[in-house]
């Protein structure tokens, strides 16, 4: 049997630029012109959840060249036709598509890509079905609400040779006051960093509220369990304390992960454990935690009278240096991910890297739960012969949504 590989949206349109002949006309904005690639070299995008955050990389990826920005999804109607106003007076068109299911948006086989910026508990889901639709995906830290769903999310990028890069600027862009000591070598072997974040999220009682005609609420709730409408449940609110989805569990880790994505993030860039997961996790009796890594480097989280992203090195003695890794492209981590969707090389921010670092904060969850110190077997995901801890390895899901 002879196999044909289907063309690229963006091969198809190279070759049928190349086949046309004169006189059919080719308008100038297909053709590209000034700071502006032809239609055939700017990636096609689409965004999932324009809410808060969504906005803002909405807009970063809007405002570059290199993409054609053509839909957007969002289960809140003001929301949805907001966003793609925007996009529309960017382009002085009409040409934007909303939708309230992502699926629709997912089937669309002229787009090349999404950003993914919903509540975390749909990350996971709509990430795998991108891949599988031959999607590359930008997806919003925490990239995952379990630990269940880390080696998922990484499965699906490398079965459909996908580009998958987590969130968080900040890992770069602002810890690198704390990085570039480490990997020059001046602070010599490390022995272990500090984080400081929190709190865990809590559950969520708010009464029922009239439900306004605008949001899907079904949709919004998706795989989580059936609760009310309540404005503070589902607002974007970047509280992690009371009234917002981050601050409850069955949407998000709390601040644990939310804020927890950057400076973990940070923290394992620093002291370069970012390819690897701790095996062993310590409570201490003081109600903090110590992860610890292979290499014998640990983690701190909420270690009492410690700064945040504090590194203990050893005075008096050096490492050989290693270049600090960058971003490719330009832009910022949004055009890291648009230059790695050109050239399918892996961006700063690769989902296992990212899967990486908020296991951490799940397995930091666990350990204060329980209060006591786990042992962690990260290639099979699991606490080994610990089913009391095994039991919060994943959450249940409402029907279909499943990962």
């Amino acid at each position: 049997m002879t196999h044909r590989k289907t063309p690229t949206r963006r091969e198809f349109l190279q070759t049928a630029g190349a086949a046309l002949a004169v006189p059919y006309v080719i308008t100038s904005a297909a053709l590209g012109k000034e700071g502006v690639p032809p239609a055939s070299d700017r990636i096609v995008l689409g965004g999932i959840g324009i809410g808060s955050q969504g906005s803002g990389d909405q807009g970063d990826f809007l405002n570059r060249p290199d993409v054609q920005y053509v839909a957007v999804s969002d289960v809140r109607k003001s929301v949805r036709d907001r966003s793609k106003a925007r996009v529309d007076e960017h382009y002085k068109n009409g040409d934007c598509a909303a939708y309230n299911d992502f699926r629709e948006l997912l089937a669309r086989s002229d787009i090349d890509a999404v950003h993914i910026a919903t509540p975390d508990h749909w990350h996971a889901i709509m990430a795998i079905e991108a891949c599988r639709n031959g999607k590359d995906v930008y997806c919003q830290k925490p990239e995952t609400r379990t630990l269940h769903e880390g080696p998922l999310m990484v499965a699906a990028a490398r079965r459909y040779s996908r580009v998958v890069s987590g969130g968080s600027q900040r890992v770069l862009e602002d810890y690198r006051q704390v990085v570039d000591p480490c990997w020059s070598g001046e602070r010599g072997p490390i022995k272990s960093i500090n984080v400081n974040v929190g709190p865990i999220s809590q559950e969520c009682n708010l009464p029922a509220e009239p439900q306004p005609d605008d949001i899907d609420w079904e949709m919004w709730l998706g795989p989580a369990p059936w609760a009310p409408y309540n404005s503070q449940r589902c607002s974007g609110h970047y509280s992690t304390s009371g009234g917002s989805w981050r601050s409850y569990i069955d949407y998000s880790g709390g601040g644990m992960t939310d804020w927890g994505a950057h400076h973990f993030g940070g923290a394992t860039f620093a002291v370069d454990v970012r390819e690897m997961q701790p095996e062993e996790v310590i409570y201490h009796p003081e109600n903090y935690l110590s992860f610890r890594y292979p290499n014998g480097i640990q983690i701190h989280h909420n270690q009492p009278n410690t700064e945040n992203l504090a590194v203990e090195g050893t005075p008096g003695e050096r490492r050989a240096p290693k270049p600090v890794p960058a971003y490719k492209g330009t832009g910022g981590i949004h055009g890291d991910f648009i230059e790695c969707v050109k050239t399918r090389e892996k961006p700063f921010r690769d989902i296992e890297l990212a899967v990486n670092t908020v296991a951490l904060a799940h397995l930091g969850i666990i350990a204060y739960k329980l209060q006591r110190s786990l042992k962690w077997d990260a290639a099979a995901n699991e606490f080994p012969g610990d089913a009391e801890a095994n039991r919060f390895l994943d959450r249940a899901r409402r029907q279909p949504w499943q990962v």
